[in-house]
């Protein structure tokens, strides 16, 4: 018997406040930073004794909007294919939390949040952060909701990160992690890409040292950051499969002008991309994920009792199957139960939001077993 897969509808996003002064979060950085506001949206029903919660942590550019439609709305959520009722993250079963992240731009506190001391954007005055100071944020959400332990902490990329932090953080809080498409630590490859990008919005005039939101916006930096993100972001299968050498007129126009659809493809994607995103996050977002580093015993620095599945993509090559197979290595030496799958796909890195139907199979057995053994072990 098959199973009818069903979008969720309508839904609404939530906000949370927490760290008034003086009670501020506390940075890695040794700075301190509040009042927070946390952009979130849940979807399912949250159990009696609160053991079927699901956090699902999102990548760079992405948002607590994981799922079904906001009013108005075309396009659902950006996970949506992998969240509903009989889907993955099926909310029959599960009650499924989804954040914008600190330093984001979402709905959540970042840069371009108006700083209470000056009644301004913070901008550059807004402190560094680090993937903890994501997670630290997003453990003062799940408190306030009064969820002692999740069920399970997902994400793909930068997503990933976060989850991996999340059991380093707070290993009493995880019941199983499924870290998809990321890394224990950056690479200097993956580094010099986030770098590019800063360096192609600070060359913008319009950046103004971080200071243009009562002026023109470094649209142009921005828009290059993101067509240098989305190169890497697939593959060379992919881009041949979706554009080859295809040409949008008959002939070169000799001119420089976008002469090839891939031209015009991620012309298009930088446009999109700074209609909806701020600049200073885009900076404040990719220096977290440089910082971030579990490598070593940093990441189990004692024995847990997590439950990982771990996933990459053969075509990924912005992070590699190596880099996931790192994390595995890292786990089995400290005698934590880990799962590895590679999925055989063509798309690159957003393979993890395109691969939905092996996703959903492993995804699925996989939560199947850990709340099943959950619920026993209570």
């Amino acid at each position: 018997m098959t199973l009818k897969v069903e979008n969720i509808g309508l839904v609404k996003t939530q906000y949370f406040t927490f760290g008034e002064p003086p009670d501020e979060l506390k940075l890695d950085s040794g700075k301190a930073l509040g009042p927070i506001v946390l952009a979130f949206e849940t979807y399912g029903e949250l159990n009696a004794d609160k053991s079927n919660a699901i956090l699902v942590v999102h990548a760079l550019s992405g948002d607590a909007h994981a799922a079904g439609f906001h009013e108005g709305d075309k396009e659902p959520g950006w996970w949506n294919d992998m969240i509903g009722p009989n889907k993955a993250l099926d909310t029959n079963k599960y009650f499924v939390i989804c954040s914008n992240c600190l330093g984001g731009c979402r709905g959540s506190t970042g840069p371009s949040s108006i700083n209470p001391q000056t009644n301004k954007p913070y901008g550059l005055s807004f402190p560094v952060i680090t993937i903890a100071d994501m997670v630290r944020a997003q453990k003062y959400l799940i408190d306030h909701l009064g969820i002692k332990k999740l069920l399970c902490v997902i994400g793909g990329s930068m997503g990933g990160m976060q989850v991996l932090q999340w059991v380093a953080s707070f290993p009493k809080s995880v019941q199983s992690a499924i870290p998809i498409a990321c890394a224990l630590k950056h690479s200097p490859q993956q580094i010099a890409f986030d770098e590019v990008g800063r360096q192609a919005v600070m060359a913008d005039p319009a950046w103004n040292e971080g200071n243009y939101y009562d002026a023109e916006k470094p649209e142009r930096g921005l828009a290059v950051a993101r067509m240098i993100g989305h190169i890497t972001y697939m593959s060379d299968k992919s881009m041949e499969d979706k554009f080859s050498r295809r040409l949008k007129d008959k002939d070169y126009s000799f001119k420089f002008i976008t002469d090839f659809e891939v031209e015009g493809y991620l012309r298009y994607r930088g446009d999109s991309f700074v209609k909806r995103f701020d600049a200073n996050s885009y900076l404040y977002v990719t220096k977290a994920m440089d910082y971030f580093d579990l490598s070593g015993a940093k990441l189990i620095p004692k024995a847990i009792d997590v439950r990982f599945l771990v996933i990459s993509f053969k075509s990924d090559w912005l992070y590699p199957s190596y880099q996931s197979q790192d994390i595995v290595r890292q786990l089995k030496i400290r005698g934590v139960d880990a799962t590895y799958c590679e999925i055989n796909s063509t798309y690159g890195h957003d393979a993890f939001l395109l691969e939905v139907e092996e996703e959903t199979r492993l995804i699925k057995h996989f939560l199947k077993k850990t709340f099943h053994g959950y619920n026993i072990a209570r």
